[in-house]
């Protein structure tokens, strides 16, 4: 996607109930443009970039990452990112099965399939 923006959100909107965390962001990054996000806890900064990388649906609105919709597209957005959260975005009560199947539903692998390879690795790796 050389030369076109990196991300182009358009009324990004997310409520958890009454209770509304991020109200209709418009943002526009360009490819090869470095951005962060600022502001006081409950800004709604971690749940924007949660959209962004579609790891929480948006109430409304919608956004183009790599050229491909977070609403209409997530698998293939995911495909086309990488994300490394910050230690307090991971619970720390998640045990490494848990992880391991968040990644691969991130990466669409189907349940049945992800069981299996979750189990195979936890084996490799010698922490099952």
């Amino acid at each position: 996607m050389t030369g076109s923006p990196a991300i182009v959100a358009s009324g990004l909107t997310r409520a958890f109930g009454n209770k509304t965390a991020v109200d209709g962001i418009d943002l526009r990054i360009e490819s090869g443009e470095i951005y962060g996000f600022l502001g006081p806890n409950g800004a709604g900064k971690s749940t924007t970039v949660r959209m962004l990388t579609t790891l929480l649906a948006a109430t409304s609105g919608d956004a183009l990452v790599a050229g491909h919709s977070i609403s209409h597209e997530p698998d293939t957005v995911r495909l086309n990112i990488g994300v490394a959260l910050q230690d307090a975005a991971l619970d720390p009560k998640q045990t490494g099965r848990e992880l391991l199947d968040l990644q691969g539903r991130l990466y669409g692998i189907p349940k049945e399939q992800r069981a299996e390879r979750v189990t195979e690795l936890l084996r490799l790796v010698d922490i099952g």
